[in-house]
């Protein structure tokens, strides 16, 4: 049975004292039963002053009150003071033997000492033998007396009287040793836990310094939406929107949509969506007021037990001003670049066109070159439009229930000339109708870029198919070619801007890497996807997936 708290405070008390304190306590219940049987003798048993045995007892006892103060038992062995309750024996002895017939009683004080010895937890045969020869020779006095008259009730008192002292012993010594072992337990595990608070402390430091160590800002909040754990950089974050500490997704907050101007609802701001169990990614928020407003691009995860119940969330803002005032920067230049250039183009293609109208006029070698700097003319007012389209980060689509089958024809159609010239064999497997929720200028710009480049990576000639499906809610477009093909690394890499295989450089295909990324903008737009497999010599296969019919949930 482990310790209850008001016994442990008097253990721990009691061992704050030094040993001579501590020996007198252990005397100091005896002591007080003697004192007061000592004050009552002349009053109640005044003939007991004139028995030398009691007053040898009585003087024992107070010398040996002295002792436990004037005794230096902590320059002593550890067991010394063990004289002490072996000497309340004789002490005991004397008194009771003294005092009888009127008192025989007092053998009953053998109990205090016996405590003692057991419970002193030390020399545990000595202890047992005076716990149960002490007792004997205390009876036997009185006992011998009445030899050879003796009765049965003086047998049974000097032989049981003994026993119980020895059982009381052994009782008393089990319990000792019980706690004892419950006290080193209770020690082992107090150890245990200072040393695991200790590692737990070092941990969080540890997760602390990393935290703080990062250019991200971290929050860790409850259910509640209550922080658990933020670095410093978050701290910044709080201060700029002027977050609460005691409810983080509450109140008046200046955490701004994309527009910089409109205040978010509490609902759409990250951690409040964050602790309503949705996981996102690069949500772009403003925080603070002007000048100082910053742009952040948030994520958060959800926190579970093991049960699968939300116990908070994980929210992380990345600081992304720079990168969004860059990107900002870079479609202003552009946007610039391009119509100054587009202005003069169209002029120069203006005074073409009507000096080609004449050209009866002209000799074959002036229409030539005409028709060279009319055919670059085109091509850089389509890399311009190329440019423009992949700078503007708000590319509008506007979709509806379309048919694809006849924007398939249509690609088909106007890139029929190019790849007569190239010797490429157009095929087409589309059902008809077939339906998708769709922008048809857009989509129609997607075709004729993927059919432009299979035939343009189709230097040799070959066959360039679009094939389609229904799958579900979702319609499938391919278009294969069976021409030069690229690498699968160079596949994973096709859709970023200006990317062009080394294959394509080494053969002089012309472009600027921009038609893909064009594609890919658009059909993710629509809430769709595109992907490309492809290997050297075994050609490529694009495949756009968009809506059937409506837009899907997350549009």
């Amino acid at each position: 049975m482990p310790l209850r708290p008001p016994l442990r405070g008097v253990t721990l008390y009691f061992r704050t004292l030094g040993p001579r304190a501590q020996v007198a306590l252990c005397q100091l219940p005896l002591s007080l039963i003697v004192s007061v049987l000592g004050f009552m003798t002349p009053f109640v048993w005044p003939s007991l002053l004139a028995s030398p045995v009691y007053l040898a007892g009585m003087a024992v006892h107070i010398l040996l009150f002295f002792a436990c103060f004037l005794i230096p038992w902590e320059r002593l062995p550890h067991s010394a003071y063990l004289v002490i309750p072996a000497l309340d024996l004789l002490a005991i002895g004397l008194l009771r033997n003294g005092a009888a017939p009127l008192l025989p009683g007092l053998a009953i004080l053998v109990v205090f000492p016996v405590i003692w010895l057991a419970a002193s937890g030390i020399l545990v045969r000595t202890s047992l033998v005076l716990s149960a020869v002490g007792p004997l020779l205390i009876m036997l006095p009185s006992i011998s007396g009445k030899f050879p008259h003796l009765t049965a009730a003086d047998i049974t008192s000097l032989i049981l009287f003994p026993l119980m002292m020895l059982a009381v012993s052994l009782a008393i010594r089990f319990a000792s040793a019980n706690t004892r072992l419950q006290q080193r337990q209770l020690q082992s595990m107090g150890e245990e836990l200072r040393e695991l608070l200790a590692q737990s402390t070092e941990r969080e430091k540890l997760l602390m310094t990393i935290l703080d160590a990062t250019d991200v800002a971290v929050a860790a909040v409850d259910r509640s939406g209550r922080y658990l754990v933020t670095n410093n950089r978050q701290r910044i974050f709080r201060q700029a929107t002027g977050v609460a500490d005691e409810m983080p997704g509450q109140g008046h907050q200046l955490i701004f949509g994309q527009d910089r101007q409109t205040l978010l609802p509490p609902e759409k701001r990250p951690i409040n969506r964050a602790i309503a169990g949705e996981s996102f990614a690069d949500y772009l928020v403003w925080a603070g007021e002007e000048p100082a407003q910053r742009a952040y691009s948030t994520a958060a995860r959800p926190l579970v037990n093991e049960d699968g119940r939300l116990n908070g969330a994980v929210v992380v803002y990345s600081d992304v001003t720079g990168w969004v005032e860059a990107l900002a920067a870079n479609e202003e230049l552009i946007s610039n670049v391009s119509h100054e250039f587009r202005t003069p183009l169209n002029s120069i293609l203006g005074n073409v066109d009507l000096v080609l109208e004449a050209s009866d006029e002209l000799s074959p070698v002036t229409a030539q070159r005409l028709a060279v700097v009319q055919r670059n003319s085109e091509r850089l007012l389509a890399l311009l439009a190329d440019l423009s389209a992949t700078a503007s980060a708000a590319l509008k689509v506007h979709p509806k229930r379309t048919d694809l089958a006849s924007l398939v024809e249509s690609s088909l159609n106007s890139a029929r000339a190019e790849a007569d010239r190239s010797g490429v064999r157009l095929a087409a497997d589309i059902p008809s109708p077939l339906w998708a929720y769709a922008d048809p200028l857009r989509i129609g710009q997607a075709l004729d870029n993927l059919v432009s480049n299979a035939i343009k990576y189709s230097p040799d000639g070959g066959v360039v198919d679009i094939s389609a499906g229904t799958t579900g809610d979702l319609v499938q477009l391919r278009v294969h070619d069976t021409g030069m093909g690229m690498s699968p690394d160079d596949a994973a890499r096709v859709f970023r801007r200006y990317f062009r295989t080394d294959s394509a450089r080494a053969a002089a295909i012309p472009g600027a890497g921009l038609g893909l990324s064009i594609t890919k903008m658009i059909v993710e737009r629509h809430g769709g996807g595109v992907t490309c497999s492809s290997d050297h010599g075994k050609g490529s296969t694009f495949t756009v997936t968009l809506p059937a019919d409506g837009p899907p949930s997350s549009f």
